[in-house]
């Protein structure tokens, strides 16, 4: 009788453990730096980097989506849908349903909700009663669909690397029914360094060393919080970068008629291009014929892209081939290095590694698309999510319990 009194003791606490251990909220914190290509942890050494793999979980790559630029690419991760059906087809666009213009520079653009299709990781936790942090992702300082994160900074590039890991540190550190359970953060490099110096070069190194001595400083604070078992952390960015130079360039003003041309949105090496009416199939035939890109009309891309329905592409989607760059005139200098190619150039993949309660351990995962990042954050945070284009099959593997 008292070994079975001892027997029903013991189940009872193994379930009130299991219960609690259910009970708990997970968290996600996540970390984009922009323009991280996937082999750049080749290049110098990355303990850091090293540590988390170990730890958790390392994609080979994760394939962003077309355009590979920063703003459609980040707010396909926060919605896990394609630039086509969100909306932020390119980092500047003109929208002929509305006749307004959308620009990363425009403070009053970035945080009009209007313009921002779907529905963020911050919107579908706040929903369902998940408190959310943003420290500058792109769509987090506009009202979409009525809600923003419990916590959100106005993009303020002067704000160091220091302090924004300070600011994630202390959100974490807030008491439980103020705490935010979904923290996304960004730093702007290496894409900064990345465009200057060009990908390939001696000048990146330093660069990708100082970020991957910041994520030591990150994991060293993180590894102190009391609550630091239960938080699941990814690092991940928007797009790779390839090397380019002013020797390689398409020069619109002196290839095309720049006066059949009604708008045109973006730079190098992306255009999105409205005729004059009357003139679409002119402008076609002149950029058919220009070597070293590559033109298609509205909703004739392929398919494998995703792109070119959303009326804010408008009539002409043109496309540098890769190494190449297209520019309106001659004075357009695009530097060492540019993004924006195909999603299927190498050069444009980008990162995905995490680690926490959730993920495997030492697992290297085949590449995913960064749509399934969307769906993935859901699961782990158990909530319902909202349409989406991402596909949770491609990433359950990265899970302890792939359910």
């Amino acid at each position: 009788m008292k070994k079975f009194a001892l027997f029903l003791i013991a189940i009872h606490l193994f379930y009130g453990c299991s219960k609690r251990q259910t009970d708990q909220k997970p968290y996600v914190v996540m970390l984009s730096m922009d323009g991280f290509r996937w082999d750049y942890t080749d290049k110098t050494y990355t303990p850091n980097f090293d540590k988390i793999a170990k730890m958790g979980v390392k994609a080979e790559y994760l394939k962003p989506s077309f355009p590979t630029k920063t703003f459609p690419n980040h707010y396909t991760i926060a919605t896990g849908l394609y630039p086509d059906h969100h909306g932020i087809v390119l980092n500047s666009f003109y929208d002929p349903e509305t006749e307004r213009y959308y620009s990363i520079s425009d403070r009053e653009a970035v945080e009009d909700g209007s313009f921002y299709g779907g529905e963020p990781f911050w919107v579908t936790a706040e929903k369902q009663g998940v408190i959310s942090g943003s420290f500058f992702w792109v769509g987090s300082e506009a009202e979409i669909d009525g809600a923003r994160p419990t916590y959100w900074k106005k993009y303020d590039n002067s704000i160091t690397y220091g302090q924004r890991i300070d600011s994630v540190i202390a959100w974490l550190s807030k008491p439980e029914e103020v705490r935010p359970h979904l923290i996304l953060w960004y730093f702007d490099e290496p894409d900064h360094s990345g465009h200057e110096f060009g990908p390939d070069s001696e000048e990146i190194i330093p660069i990708i060393a100082r970020l991957d001595s910041l994520l030591g400083v990150f994991l060293d604070k993180l590894e102190k919080l009391p609550i630091s078992d239960q938080i699941n952390f990814i690092v991940t960015s928007d797009h790779g970068m390839a090397s380019v130079s002013d020797d390689r360039r398409v020069i619109f003003d002196e290839l095309i008629n720049m006066e059949w041309i009604e708008e045109i949105q973006g730079y190098n090496p992306n255009f999105n291009m409205k005729a004059k009416e009357g003139y679409v199939d002119s402008l076609f035939a002149q950029l058919s014929g220009i070597e070293h890109i590559k033109v298609w009309e509205a909703g004739t891309l392929p398919e494998r892209l995703h792109y070119g329905m959303n009326p804010r592409t408008l009539d002409l989607v043109v496309m540098a081939d890769s190494s190449w760059s297209v520019v309106i005139s001659e004075d357009k200098s695009v530097g060492n290095g540019a993004h924006g190619y195909d999603n299927a150039n190498p050069d444009m993949r980008t990162i995905f590694y995490g680690f926490g309660p959730v993920f495997k351990k030492n697992f290297i995962s085949s590449h995913f698309d960064n749509v399934d990042i969307y769906p993935l954050i859901c699961n782990i945070l158990q909530l319902e999510p909202a349409i989406n284009d991402g596909n949770f099959e491609n990433v359950k593997n990265l899970l302890l319990t792939e359910d």
